[in-house]
């Protein structure tokens, strides 16, 4: 027999197996015998009474041992050589297309613009001490993708809960910790991800397939059928050529020059909403305190986190990708811009907490940028990315030509007022104050400036002048999607292509995207049949 129970525990409890296994047994009435086992299912911090709590769901076998399910790795057999999949791009939508297509017998062809995640870390350094961007191989671009370097959350609102499970066993199974099976909001961190990735890229090629980095696709093989335009393989910028029997496309959601090659192509693509602002940093001590009520916090509870959401004049004002206890990183892709994103590493230990603060991007808001050119193109399907460019360009070229950003004391900002000091970053480059209310479009600042004190109501220390925003924080999504079939996840207009992850509209953070890639293998596989 099993039964499932919910109990809450003190941290310090909650630490003890002992103390988990009598609350749960009182709590249900069984007395401590030898043939009971007692386990925890799900763990989630409850911080809304006066002393924070840890909820467990805990599953209890009464007269049973718990069954080990097998481990999936223990299920893959070398892929003959033949069907084939050309993948472009090793994130994580990539890399878990690929297991699946492996567990499916079909072989994958990875090939990633970037590097590994080990010779990546130079251009990392670089960006970070030196503001040399490289194109190819940066916060976004190489082996693992955006998340690889930014921080590792693993948390998703998709109610599919199967194939996350799938998704987490998988990368436990790569050297991920077991805790991110039952944790409410897993997280890997980034010291500790790139490991877990190299040994993912190792079973890739132990069971037949095949990696290929500095392979940077510069055009697609298509062919006219009776039925159709069909895809049959792609090319790098070397000129070599891959065939495939399908090609998913899983560049993730920067991948500017390949939505410009799709659009040259005749390849249908269309706009999406996103959304853009900045982030925002404070002492980690004053996050802790707000939720907590703790100052310092209970050393057993995580770095506090927090989620914030309002509407100003009909658009959402949200954080995003929240890193507590995190670090602000450069994550431009080009030189000449100015981006920023957060990650964490695994213990959270930093003394300082930043977020995304963004503003909601609709199609309209985007018509007036409609004569800018991308790429040399005026077509208003690149206004999202038009808009991008221009106000990642306007806070670089305001700059020294580093990748040192503009800051200012959100206090500042809502006054409209230049910050004579700032507070201490994580920002390793640097940060210099400005006006960011002058410096963001006047649209994005208003609803930011009215956010921001909707936000201080609602939590009381948070709108304070130890904060600060540092821009911007403009890749939260893609603001193009390459449409596909409900029913064959397919390309309707190229027969074997199949958009995949954050880059084509379909996901957003490192699970959906590996679901969605596991999605995908599965779709293909019916078509080889």
């Amino acid at each position: 027999m099993i039964k499932e129970i919910e109990i809450a525990l003190s941290p310090k409890d909650a630490a003890d197996e002992q103390k988990q296994r009598e609350a749960t047994l009182s709590k249900l009435g069984l007395t401590d015998l030898d043939n009971i086992y007692v386990r925890v299912d799900r763990r989630s911090i409850d911080a809304r009474g006066r002393q924070p709590l840890v909820r467990l769901r805990m599953k209890v076998y009464i007269d049973e041992a718990p069954v080990e399910a097998p481990k999936f790795l223990d299920l893959f057999e070398v892929v003959p050589p033949k069907p084939k999949v050309v993948i472009v791009g090793a994130g994580p939508a990539g890399y878990f297309a690929a297991l699946e297509l492996i567990e499916l017998g079909i072989k994958p062809i990875i090939l990633e613009r970037g590097k590994d995640v080990q010779t990546r870390r130079r251009d990392l350094k670089a960006i970070q001490q030196d503001g040399v961007v490289n194109p190819h191989s940066n916060y976004c671009f190489g082996e693992g993708g955006a998340g690889t370097y930014s921080d590792g959350k693993l948390y998703t609102r998709s109610k599919k809960r199967g194939k996350i499970e799938k998704s987490l066993r998988l990368l436990v199974e790569h050297g991920a910790v077991s805790d991110i099976l039952v944790d409410a909001h897993p997280h890997i961190g980034s010291n500790k991800l790139p490991k877990v990735v190299a040994n993912i890229r190792e079973t890739i090629l132990k069971y037949g397939g095949e990696i290929h980095f500095d392979a940077f696709v510069t055009d697609f093989m298509l062919t006219e059928t009776a039925q159709g335009r069909q895809i049959k393989g792609v090319i790098t910028e070397d000129g070599t050529e891959y065939l495939g029997d399908a090609v998913i496309l899983a560049t993730g959601h920067s991948a500017r020059d390949i939505f410009k090659l799709l659009h040259d192509k005749g390849i249908y693509i269309e706009a999406k909403p996103f959304a853009l602002g900045v982030r925002i940093e404070h002492p980690q001590a004053l996050i802790d305190e707000m939720q907590y009520r703790q100052r310092p916090r209970d050393p057993l509870l995580p770095a506090a986190s927090y989620s914030l959401v309002c509407q100003v004049k009909e658009r959402g004002v949200f954080s995003f990708c929240m890193c507590p206890g995190g670090l602000i990183v450069p994550a431009a892709t080009a030189p000449g811009e100015l981006v920023v994103n957060g990650m964490s590493l695994s213990r959270r230990d930093s003394p300082f907490s930043n977020s995304g603060m963004v503003v909601a991007v609709e199609l309209n808001d985007l018509k007036q940028y409609q004569d800018l050119k991308f790429e040399g193109s005026q077509d208003p399907i690149f206004n999202g990315l038009k808009f991008q460019q221009l106000v990642e360009q306007t806070l670089f070229k305001h700059g020294d030509g580093s990748q040192k950003a503009p800051a200012q004391r959100i206090t500042d900002f809502v006054k409209g007022k230049l910050s004579n000091s700032l507070p201490e970053t994580s920002y390793i480059p640097g940060v210099y104050s400005a006006r960011m209310d002058q410096l963001l479009p006047n649209w994005v600042a208003n609803r930011l400036q009215q956010g921001l004190q909707v936000f201080g109501q609602k939590k009381k220390g948070y709108f304070t002048e130890e904060a600060q925003i540092v821009g911007t924080e403009s890749r939260t999504s893609s603001p193009i999607r390459v449409p596909r079939s409900r029913e064959t996840l397919m390309h309707d207009g190229v027969y074997g292509l199949f958009p995949c992850g954050e880059g084509a509209g379909y996901a957003g953070g490192i699970i959906s995207a590996a679901m969605d890639g596991q999605n995908v293998a599965r779709a293909i596989k019916k078509i080889l049949r």
